[in-house]
C-alpha cells in the first residue's frame, strides 16, 4: 500500500457511506472489501427472520470506521 492511501481518510469513508466495502477496496483491502459484501449479502438474507437489521447496521457503521481510520 503506498503512502497516499495511508494518509486519506474521508475520501474512503465516503465512498464506503453509499456503497459498503468500497472503501476498503479504495484503500487496496480487497479481502475485507468481499468479506463486507459477503455479510451485507448474508444480513439481507435474514431480514425475512427480523435479525437482519441490527447486524446490517453494527457492520455498516463498523465499515464505516474501518474505512476512515485503517
Amino acid at each position: 500500500m503506498n503512502y497516499y492511501c495511508k494518509k486519506t481518510h474521508g475520501i474512503p469513508a465516503l465512498f464506503s457511506f453509499f456503497i459498503p466495502g468500497l472503501g476498503q477496496l479504495v484503500k487496496g483491502d480487497l479481502l475485507k472489501a468481499l468479506g463486507i459484501w459477503i455479510a451485507f449479502i448474508v444480513t439481507s438474507a435474514l431480514h425475512i427472520f427480523g435479525i437482519g437489521y441490527l447486524i446490517w447496521l453494527i457492520i455498516w457503521v463498523w465499515q464505516l470506521y474501518d474505512a476512515y481510520n485503517a
